[in-house]
């Protein structure tokens, strides 16, 4: 895939396809990366795996494909399973992300070498998202969702990060429940992005607790194959909102009231910017049930980009 030109006689970034996996372990914890506050997109964010499709990398597979790769590169847990022989080693999955990441080795070889077959069948679709027109490097975000999931049990994973660019992308992973990922946003230890802070939020309603259960697992899926699940939200900031004034932008989604919804339906977020148009802090408004009341007809009737 081209990314676009965000030039003015070239016109807006065309959305680039991207996914990420929300990845839950046993625990009802979620692997979240840290970003270097270095990076291009979404710098020094707490985010989930994931990445753009890559041409070389992806060619003829879809975006499960790349959001098992990416995961793979950023966190060093492989979504996947031997069909004839034994998973690889420690050291073996250390270099395969190692030469993956700097392209010096293709994905599908190392999978094919190993005789290895991805999960895909274990991910669920969790919304996708469009990043704001205003921002020009946007990307479709497919967000899927896998639990539980193998391989980290739990906590800080500092040992399997991304080492070919220096750690010039994540510069840490670790399993946290979301319930607490959303306590450390409020006291401000981390930073969130509308996208993240909408699904962990939306996963610390369902898995309470400690140790998921069948009963979760299924509500999880119920969402997944539900209206929530093929949810196509672009956010855009609410029109006639004074930004310098507030300190905050507002961006509304689909089915807010400002955005097609029925009248008092809030579906929207604020946003605090501090310097460099990074994301400080973020406070989501929804006021439906997203088992039971979300208005499909709202999101039939979108516009696709």
């Amino acid at each position: 895939m081209v990314q676009g030109n965000s030039t003015a006689h070239r016109g807006p970034a065309v959305p680039r396809p991207s996914a990420s996996v929300i990845v839950v372990n046993p625990r009802n914890e979620i692997l979240l990366v840290h970003r270097n506050p270095k990076s291009k997109s979404f710098a020094n964010a707490h985010v989930f795996p994931g990445g753009n499709y890559d041409e070389k990398q992806d060619h003829g597979n879809g975006l499960p494909f790349t959001a098992i790769r990416e995961l793979f590169e950023e966190s060093g847990l492989l979504l996947a399973h031997p069909l004839t022989s034994r998973m690889p080693s420690n050291a073996e999955l250390d270099a395969a992300r190692e030469d993956i990441h700097a392209q010096r080795r293709m994905f599908r070889d190392f999978l094919s070498q190993h005789d290895l077959k991805l999960n895909t069948e274990s991910l669920l679709p969790f919304t996708q998202w469009i990043t704001p027109p205003t921002i020009p490097r946007r990307f479709y975000v497919a967000f899927l969702e896998d639990t539980p999931a193998a391989g980290f049990s739990q906590g800080d994973k500092e040992e399997r990060l991304p080492t070919a660019d220096g750690g010039q992308e994540v510069i840490s992973a670790r399993f946290v429940h979301p319930q607490q990922a959303l306590q450390e946003l409020e006291s401000k230890q981390i930073s969130l992005f509308p996208p993240q802070l909408y699904l962990l939020t939306t996963l610390a309603d369902v898995l309470k607790g400690g140790r998921n259960t069948p009963d979760q697992r299924e509500r999880v899926r119920t969402l997944a194959y539900g209206p929530f699940g093929s949810m196509v939200i672009n956010p855009r900031p609410l029109p006639g909102h004074d930004v310098k004034g507030t300190g905050y932008q507002v961006l509304t989604y689909e089915g807010d009231e400002a955005r097609g919804g029925s009248p008092g339906r809030r579906h929207r977020s604020k946003v605090w910017f501090g310097p460099g148009g990074a994301a400080i802090a973020v406070a989501l408004e929804r006021n439906f049930d997203v088992f039971t009341e979300i208005e499909s007809h709202v999101f039939s009737n979108q516009t696709k980009l």
